[in-house]
């Protein structure tokens, strides 16, 4: 009988242990599915923090650029209009004038007619620079190929362009950002760099676009490109930004820059 009594209590023992060692393992598993579950919404809850701040960070780039255009197409404006505009109003209050002999009146309406025919050059010009109608009609190669035909009629320049794009391979505001980029690169070794050389090409694959450019003039230090504003960078830092891409910049006193934009398809 005692036997027979240790032997159920060691079958129940044995049932209790196996009910503890089932219910230790359901805490365990409960536990790891909670933890883990409270990891893989953190991880999500950054990742959508990342991804807000990556829009935030656009939209500012984006918003700087405007900004930065405003206020170029303000000083282009009165540069090359208001200032030439206030020409032709005091030279027609001096026509209004009476007395004025025949000689003076033919040579204020010559002057009157030289300055009204640069204000339309001007308007012409800033119209074009604002949507170039080759980038509209014909694509982003045809853009950058005026671009260079107009820096070749200089003179000034050792210009060495190819381009490999398939049209359509971005959309059409993209094309635009990239053309803006190329534009801001020449327009950088015109003012600033005392360049005689300047390579440029456009290449497109099934997944990536990418524009390098490069000039032999006097470069700048390349740890301030972010907030070299005097050189333009900022604005192509910010349409790089907007085009989510990716801005490898070389550039170093005395050795020119070499520049190459990298946007995912």
């Amino acid at each position: 009988m005692d036997s027979l009594i240790a032997e159920n209590n060691q079958v129940v023992y044995v049932i209790m242990l196996a009910i503890g060692l089932l219910a230790l393992m359901s805490i365990a598993i409960i536990a790891f599915f909670y933890y883990s579950s409270k990891r893989v919404i953190k991880s999500e809850r950054e990742k959508a923090k990342l991804e807000v701040d990556h829009q935030k960070e656009i939209l500012q780039a984006t918003i700087i650029t405007q900004e930065e255009e405003r206020q170029r197409i303000a000083q282009d404006l009165h540069d090359a209009i208001s200032s030439k505009l206030n020409i032709v109003s005091l030279n027609a209050n001096m026509l209004a004038e009476e007395g004025i002999p025949s000689e003076e009146t033919n040579k204020i309406g010559a002057s009157i007619l030289a300055v009204t025919t640069t204000v339309l050059e001007s308007s012409r010009q800033i119209a074009h620079d604002l949507l170039p109608p080759t980038l509209e009609k014909f694509g982003l190669q045809a853009a950058l190929e005026e671009l260079c035909e107009e820096l070749l009629e200089t003179g000034k320049y050792a210009l060495h362009y190819s381009f490999n794009y398939d049209p359509g391979t971005l959309a059409a505001d993209r094309e635009l950002h990239l053309f803006r980029i190329a534009q801001e690169l020449v327009n950088n070794t015109i003012k600033h760099s005392e360049a005689t050389s300047i390579h440029l090409t456009l290449d497109s694959s099934e997944n990536l676009v990418s524009l390098h450019y490069e000039d032999n003039g006097k470069g700048f230090d390349a740890f301030a490109v972010k907030n070299a504003k005097g050189l333009g960078m900022s604005g192509i830092v910010n349409r790089v930004a907007i085009l989510d891409g990716n801005l490898k910049m070389d550039a170093s006193p005395g050795n020119g820059i070499k520049g190459t934009i990298e946007i995912s398809i």
